[in-house]
């Protein structure tokens, strides 16, 4: 699995990622049970609010190889801040619509 992680803009300044490169590396979370090796092939942020650069976001990082993008949990679970994303539904809705198939959609990373 090749994944690209797109988080929560609003949450950059409290996260640097570290329980989502954690839960890749123990395979725990959304990655718990993949028997194959997970590479991590990009992390970034949705764009801001309300999320219509995410579609951007998703290409570049299918162009760099990822076959799955998981959302993180800072943006369907509010991780750490205790405010999930509210258009957490209609960014995904924008990437199966623009990219459908390609990818496969992973929620909450931890």
């Amino acid at each position: 699995m090749k994944v690209g992680i797109i988080r929560c803009m609003q949450t950059e300044d409290y996260c640097p990622g570290t329980a989502d490169f954690k839960a890749i590396r123990n395979k725990t979370g959304v990655f718990a049970g993949v028997e194959e090796e997970i590479e991590l092939v990009g992390f970034t942020n949705c764009g801001g609010c309300p999320g219509k650069r995410v579609a951007l976001r998703v290409k570049e990082l299918l162009r760099r190889g990822a076959d799955t993008v998981a959302f993180a949990s800072c943006v369907r679970k509010g991780t750490p801040i205790g405010y999930p994303c509210p258009f957490a539904d209609a960014m995904r809705a924008l990437v199966e619509r623009t990219v459908g198939e390609e990818v496969r959609l992973l929620d909450h990373t931890h």
